[in-house]
């Protein structure tokens, strides 16, 4: 029965590439067209594998298979025998050409079988590595919703961090060691199984700070895949990685390092800063110095960017080497330039966030329409960008409208806000914003109060609960002042607590005076004394 399907196989190749309408159903009967005879002889069973009968894992063939061709007009060649081999673990197609022998005018049939067997196993093996890896993909999403993120959020981490995906299917192949080895696909249950209790366990030990380690994993799991058998393939990211940190690692056959990182060397980087680059961003490793690399640095020192600044630049966003200058980078600022952004300050916006001038012009039109329709006036959107560049990382579904609706329900002024405390609106409604009006709320202030308590001080919602708002809460209530002092005064939660409040008030209360929190806390120290000897004279 192989035998016969084989001579089908044979006999549909030479019809499909000499374009013959076939007459006869099958192999056996010999089409005219048909430019050879057959002789055989029938596989027996080998006698046994490993102390088993043999089945159908291992046969044996008798004397070999012979398939000798007629000529071919006008001039013919001759196709190479062919041998069937079975393996225990696997049937492969191995076609042994002697290169004595002529092959004919319309190639050899053996090519395209023996490719067909030999991309079988590695096609399948592609699919299933490609199929976990949108499950890891799932599996990350999942959790990362289950933790409060938004869906469109947690699928937008789950994408973008390639390097943590390629991890969890390293913890899969270590976790399943036997199935990879017999090839067998794992099922969604499984897969969650093994990763969810993973992901838990990262989160109790980074916390809030998961997320920061998802999207900049690094390529941790070289040394779990040297663990594995050699038989695994090692996936396409992690192959690139390991090609690209090996070009800045080796010298070249005169000894010396590649000329890139020469350059970079020479720019202030040490070798391990530019493997870390690499593994961030492989492509880099690629890229001309004379094309790529010098042009960016020297608009970055025109720019006013100081020349030690320039490898924090590129640690943050190697990507911008990769931009073209004349026609993306110098157009996109032109484009920033003439919605306000301050000419001069492109230093500082740059090293602040060398990612700002890498986004699409399309990208950076919905946020300034949307900052529009917030009531924001196109010379504040300049001044926004400028002081806080990170704005233009935000998804305006996401994020911007969103936190935006929040802060307008407690009676806040959004347009306003943006432009006080614009990194507020890279936070979560759930996760952050939330939980601090909560805390104020269990404390008896009305949802008034904190809408005028954020109006006053725009960053009291990215402050921290714990380390932040809590103990100087505590405090106040030692202070003796009325709980509207700090609706008035909501900056206070602003200052140092062991540098600037305790102090303040032990030296107020030393000199017998009682000033409102606002006096005692925001003017400065000579005025402070200032007021102390004049309000402690007057007694």
């Amino acid at each position: 029965m192989v035998l016969y399907t084989l001579l089908e196989a044979i006999w549909g190749l030479f019809v499909k590439r000499n374009k013959i309408k076939p007459q006869v159903q099958s192999p056996k009967q010999l089409h005219p067209h048909l430019p050879f005879t057959l002789s055989f002889t029938p596989l027996r069973p080998a006698p046994h594998f490993l102390g088993r009968p043999a089945a159908m894992t291992s046969l044996q063939a008798a004397p070999r298979l012979s398939l000798r061709l007629a000529p071919c007009e006008p001039r013919g060649r001759l196709l190479p025998p062919w041998r069937l081999v079975l393996s225990p673990s696997s049937c492969r197609l191995y076609t042994l050409i002697s290169r004595q022998l002529p092959i004919c005018n319309a190639q050899s049939y053996a090519d395209d079988l023996l490719v067909a067997s030999a991309q079988s196993t590695t096609t399948a093996r592609s699919r299933l590595i490609a199929a976990e890896r949108e499950e890891a993909k799932a599996v990350l999403s999942l959790f990362l919703r289950q933790k409060g993120l938004r869906s469109a959020v947690a699928a937008r981490i789950s994408n973008k961090s390639d390097g943590f995906v390629e991890h969890l299917i390293s913890k899969l192949q270590i976790a399943y060691r036997s199935r990879y080895a017999e090839g067998r696909e794992l099922s969604t249950p499984e897969i969650r199984d093994a990763l969810l209790p993973y992901l838990e366990a990262l989160l109790k030990e980074h916390g809030d700070s998961l997320v920061k380690v998802v999207e900049n994993f690094p390529d941790p799991f070289a040394a779990e895949r040297e663990s594995l058998s050699y038989s695994m393939i090692l996936t396409p990211t992690s192959s690139n990685k390991q090609k690209a940190v090996a070009r800045v690692s080796t010298p070249t056959s005169e000894g010396a390092l590649p000329e890139l990182v020469l350059y970079l060397l020479d720019l202030g980087m040490d070798h391990e800063e530019i493997k870390n680059v690499v593994r961030k961003f492989p492509a880099f490793a690629y890229y001309n110095v004379d094309r790529k690399i010098k042009p960016l640095v020297e608009l970055l020192l025109e720019l006013g960017v100081q020349r030690s600044s320039i490898p924090g630049v590129i640690r943050k966003r190697p990507q911008l080497c990769g931009i073209s200058l004349t026609d993306n980078l110098k157009p996109m600022m032109s484009y920033m330039e003439n919605i306000g952004v301050n000419k001069a300050q492109w230093s500082k916006v740059i090293c602040r966030f060398p990612a700002f001038l890498t986004y699409s012009r399309a990208k950076v039109e919905i946020t300034v329409s949307y900052l529009t329709e917030l009531g924001v006036s196109k010379e504040n959107i300049g001044k926004i960008l400028t002081r806080c560049p990170h704005l233009m990382s935000y998804s305006v579904n996401d994020n911007l409208r969103p936190t935006a609706e929040y802060f307008r329900s407690i009676g806040a002024d959004a347009a306003s806000l943006i432009q006080k405390c614009p990194q507020a609106f890279g936070l979560n409604v759930e996760s952050k914003l939330k939980p601090i009006t909560q805390f104020f709320l269990d404390r008896e202030f009305s949802i008034e109060e904190i809408g005028i308590m954020v109006n006053r001080f725009g960053i009291i919602h990215t402050l921290s609960l714990q380390e932040n708002l809590l103990p100087k809460y505590k405090y106040f209530l030692t202070l003796g002042y009325p709980r509207n002092e700090l609706v008035k005064f909501p900056q206070y939660f602003g200052y140092s607590l062991e540098l600037r409040i305790k102090p303040r008030y032990a030296r107020m209360t030393g000199c017998g005076v009682r000033l409102i929190l606002n006096q005692m806390l925001s003017i400065s120290d000579t005025r402070f004394e200032e007021i102390l000897q004049k309000k402690s004279g007057g007694f």
